[in-house]
């Protein structure tokens, strides 16, 4: 059996890996299948854990190559990623999606915007058991588009829209009131789609929030981050980075309502200040006996792992330490920085608790006791 090109090479390798053992000599369990004369003759079963070993762009090939290989491609797929097409994209995704029917994590990042509406129609009209969706960079991309996989994926948990720039809030919104599973979105770049009006919807619909990033939308307020706060408590990640409008309140309601939140991103939000800070550390007081009580895992009970203040030139010393001295997960120390506080001078005398300990080491060996 012989395919001609690298994609068929890199079959005919994970063919012989499978079937024939590696050496020729035959039998995935040694005693040799021998039926085995053509491509088509490939059992379903061989064939996807065949596909499970090459690039997608083989899978892509491997489906063109019979009918019986098309069929088990196309029913079998449940994952496939087109970001390495660079001159193409949309024309693959046409062709390809009323195909593929059956997948549920399409990854479709570009580094210059080829998608139009069309094709994310067509994912919307076919893909209905889509999970996870990256249309990251589409810059294309149009309102039509959110409308459409509103309606044909309503199962979307995943979906990234980084960088799209053409999309409003109205139609963000009509998106959250069909895509109620939403768990992780990425809205960074997207201004016109982030507003408050679209984060109040997002706290209406998408109660299973976990993780959103919205860097970089200036037009986004305390009104909008405490919509999200009291309609997603379920919240664990938040980027706030660049939304320069934000203020002490949006992080009092964050420390108040999202008892799970382990990173917060507050990168050059300047209104901030130590009064949000204090509200962080005392958040973790007074929800360690809620913690308790509702028997969560160590790793709950950990807090905030990450906090980006960079930029925050408003914070002291006293309550950022406030923040580090509760929240143990949040270090200063080199080679862990989870406490970002870069462009913060006035800062520098914040360290985390492996840091102080590691300071009182060092001044023990320096002054020993006699």
């Amino acid at each position: 059996m012989e395919m001609v090109g690298q994609g068929g090479e890199e079959l005919e390798f994970c063919f012989e890996r499978l079937v024939m053992g590696g050496d020729g000599r035959g039998g995935m369990d040694g005693g040799g299948v021998g039926v085995i004369t053509e491509w088509k003759d490939v059992p379903m079963e061989l064939l996807l854990r065949i596909v499970a070993l090459v690039d997608d762009r083989t899978v892509i090939m491997a489906s063109g190559v019979c009918s019986g290989w098309r069929d088990a491609i196309c029913l079998g797929l449940t994952h496939l990623s087109l970001s390495w097409c660079k001159n193409n994209m949309n024309n693959l995704v046409l062709s390809l999606a009323p195909k593929f029917t059956k997948l549920q994590a399409l990854t479709l990042r570009q580094d210059k915007p080829q998608l139009e509406d069309k094709a994310v129609e067509i994912i919307a009209n076919y893909c209905h058991d889509l999970q996870d969706l990256d249309l990251s960079k589409s810059f294309k991309l149009s309102d039509s588009s959110l409308y459409a996989l509103a309606h044909g994926c309503p199962n979307l948990t995943k979906l990234n829209i980084s960088g799209c720039t053409a999309f409003s809030d109205a139609a963000l919104a009509h998106l959250t009131s069909f895509c109620r599973k939403l768990k992780i979105l990425n809205l960074c770049g997207c201004g016109k789609a982030a507003s408050n009006r679209a984060l109040q919807a997002i706290g209406r619909n998408c109660s299973q929030l976990q993780s959103l990033n919205l860097g970089w939308c200036e037009d986004v307020s305390d009104a909008g981050v405490m919509s999200l706060a009291y309609g997603c408590p379920d919240l664990r990640a938040l980027d706030l980075c660049g939304c320069v409008r934000i203020t002490d309140e949006s992080v009092i309601a964050l420390a108040n309502r999202c008892l799970h939140l382990r990173s917060l991103g507050l990168y050059f939000c300047q209104n901030i200040t130590d009064k949000a800070m204090y509200s962080l550390a005392q958040s973790r007081v007074k929800n360690k006996h809620e913690m308790w009580e509702s028997m969560k895992s160590r790793y709950s009970e950990e807090g905030l792992m990450n906090l980006n203040i960079s930029q925050c030139t408003a914070l002291t010393p006293p309550a950022v330490q406030a923040v580090c001295d509760s929240f143990p997960a949040l270090h200063t120390c080199p080679g862990r920085h989870s406490l970002i506080i870069s462009g913060c001078l006035s800062l520098t005398s914040v360290h985390c608790a492996c840091g102080v300990q590691a300071h009182r080491t060092a001044s023990q060996l320096s002054h020993p006791a006699h």
